[in-house]
């Protein structure tokens, strides 16, 4: 899958986690998640239980540092980097 297509799946699902008292008509690859609103502290751990299953990523030895989960990008570098090791 492409870095767009895994975009449009990342954003689709952070529609359905998103704070119903923010909600964001656009989601931009640069946008912080947090600071936008869009997404509390247990939507983070929502998002980490996305990516493990979605992406068969194992964050227990190596952990998952804040910066991460910053914004849609940060979340797409992230699973690029973790596929190609």
């Amino acid at each position: 899958m492409d870095r767009e297509r895994k975009k449009e799946h990342l954003i689709e699902f952070l529609r359905t986690i998103q704070r119903p008292e923010f909600p964001l008509n656009e989601i931009t690859e640069e946008m912080s998640l947090v600071d936008s609103g869009l997404v509390d502290s247990l939507a983070l751990l929502q998002i980490i239980t996305y990516l493990e299953d979605t992406y068969d990523l194992d964050f227990r030895d190596g952990g998952i540092k804040p910066g991460d989960l910053l914004s849609v990008g940060a979340i797409l570098d992230f699973i690029a980097e973790k596929r190609a090791t």
